[in-house]
C-alpha cells in the first residue's frame, strides 16, 4: 500500500441516510467502562461455593456485549464496537488464546495496580480464533458497522517475559504471522474495519521499523476494502513521524486532547498522506468537553488533513471513565462532528482549516 495512494475504504461506512455532503466518520479507540453487574458476575464465577457456571457468565457477557453496542447506537457513532466487554486486559487476554504463552502470577505495573504478565517460554502458535465469535456476536446486535480493535504483534512481544525467542524483534515477527491468521479469519467472517492497537510504540518509539516490518506481514493478502488502522498512544510523536507513514495502515489513531495538542505542528510540518483519526475528547478527564470545545478540537484536524479523510474519536479507550462521562463524552463527539459538517457544507469553516 503506497503511503500516497492507498485505496478509499471510508466511504463504505457513510450511514446511507446521513444528512451532510461532507462525512467525518465517527467511532471509538475500543474499551468502555464495564456494567458493574458484569464484575459482580464475575466473582460468583470464579467463586467455588457459588453456583455460577460458565453458561451464566456467558449469557452476562452476552448482555454487557449487547447493552454497549447499544449504548455506543444510541450516542449516534457511526461505527461501533462491544466496548471489549470480554476481554480482560490488551495483552492478558490475547496471550491466553496462543500456544507458547504461559501465566506466573501478577506483576505490579503502577500504584496499586497490577498486570498478569505473560511469558513466552515456547515457539508461538495460531491455536484458537481469538475474535471471531466477538465479532459476529456484535455485528448481529447492530444495523451499524463493527469495527475491531486487536493488540498488535510489537506490543504483545514488549509487554510479555520473552524466554525462547533470541530476540524481543523476533517474537514480534513471529508474532505478526499469527495476527495476519485472525485478522483473514475475521474478514471471512464480514469484518471490514480492524485497528492494530500498538500502545508499546510510543514508549519505545526508535523501534517502528519493528512495527512497521509486523505491519507488513499483518497487511498481506488482506483484500483492498479492508480498512486497517494503527492506534499509538501518547508519546513523543516527532521521534515516529513522518517515518509511521510507510506503514500498509490507511489510517492513523492518535491520542492528541491529553496533550492540548501541543504536537499538531509535528504533523503539518510533512503532509499527512494517510486518514487520521483524531483524539478530541481526553479519556484522562471526568470533565465532559462541551460541544462547542469539541468542535475547536475537531477543526484542529482539519489543519492537518481534509474532511474526506478525518475520523473523530475519543483519545483512547475510555474503559477507566465513569460510564455515564464516557456515554456524554460520546454523544456530544458525534454531535458535534455533525455540527462540523453541516458548517464544513455551508461554507462556515475558516478555509485555513481545510487545507488545499
Amino acid at each position: 500500500m503506497s503511503p500516497t495512494n492507498q485505496t478509499n475504504t471510508r466511504e463504505q461506512f457513510r450511514p446511507e441516510d446521513h444528512p451532510t455532503e461532507h462525512f467525518l466518520l465517527t467511532t471509538v479507540v475500543g474499551s468502555y467502562p464495564k456494567p458493574k453487574w458484569l464484575n459482580r458476575a464475575k466473582e460468583l464465577h470464579e467463586d467455588d461455593d457459588r453456583d455460577f457456571d460458565e453458561e451464566n457468565l456467558q449469557e452476562a457477557l452476552d448482555d454487557a456485549a449487547r447493552l454497549i453496542t447499544h449504548e455506543h447506537e444510541r450516542s449516534g457513532l457511526d461505527v461501533v464496537c462491544d466496548g471489549e466487554m470480554r476481554r480482560n486486559e490488551m495483552v492478558e487476554y490475547f496471550a491466553d488464546r496462543i500456544d507458547g504463552y504461559e501465566f506466573n502470577g501478577p506483576v505490579k505495573v503502577w500504584g496499586h495496580n497490577y498486570f498478569d504478565k505473560p511469558s513466552v517460554a515456547d515457539e508461538v502458535a495460531y491455536d484458537e480464533p481469538w475474535l471471531v465469535d466477538e465479532f459476529e456476536f456484535t455485528a448481529g446486535a447492530t444495523t451499524r458497522p463493527v469495527k475491531v480493535p486487536i493488540t498488535g504483534p510489537y506490543t504483545l512481544a514488549s509487554w510479555s517475559f520473552n524466554e525462547h525467542y533470541d530476540s524481543e524483534a523476533e517474537l514480534a515477527y513471529e508474532l505478526a504471522g499469527l495476527v495476519n491468521e485472525e485478522i483473514e479469519r475475521l474478514v471471512d467472517a464480514g469484518c471490514r474495519y480492524i485497528q492494530i492497537d500498538e500502545p508499546a510504540l510510543a514508549t519505545t518509539p526508535d523501534d517502528h521499523a519493528i512495527v512497521g516490518e509486523c505491519l507488513e506481514h499483518i497487511a498481506e493478502g488482506i483484500p483492498e476494502d479492508v480498512r486497517l488502522g494503527l492506534h499509538v498512544c501518547y508519546g513523543d510523536y516527532s521521534r515516529i513521524y513522518p517515518e509511521i507513514l510507510d506503514m500498509p495502515v490507511h489510517e492513523y489513531d492518535l491520542e492528541l486532547a491529553n496533550g492540548d495538542y501541543e504536537q499538531l505542528d509535528v504533523f503539518t510540518a510533512d503532509e499527512f498522506t494517510k486518514d487520521l483519526a483524531l483524539g478530541v475528547v481526553d479519556v484522562h478527564t471526568t470533565d465532559v468537553e462541551s460541544v462547542t470545545e469539541i468542535k475547536e478540537n475537531i477543526k484542529k484536524g482539519l489543519e492537518i488533513v481534509p474532511p474526506e479523510r478525518l475520523t473523530v474519536s475519543p483519545d483512547c479507550g475510555v474503559k477507566l471513565l465513569p460510564r455515564e462521562v464516557a456515554y456524554q463524552k460520546m454523544e456530544n463527539m458525534v454531535q458535534a462532528a455533525r455540527e462540523v459538517e453541516a458548517e464544513l457544507d455551508a461554507g462556515e469553516v475558516d478555509a485555513a482549516y481545510v487545507g488545499d
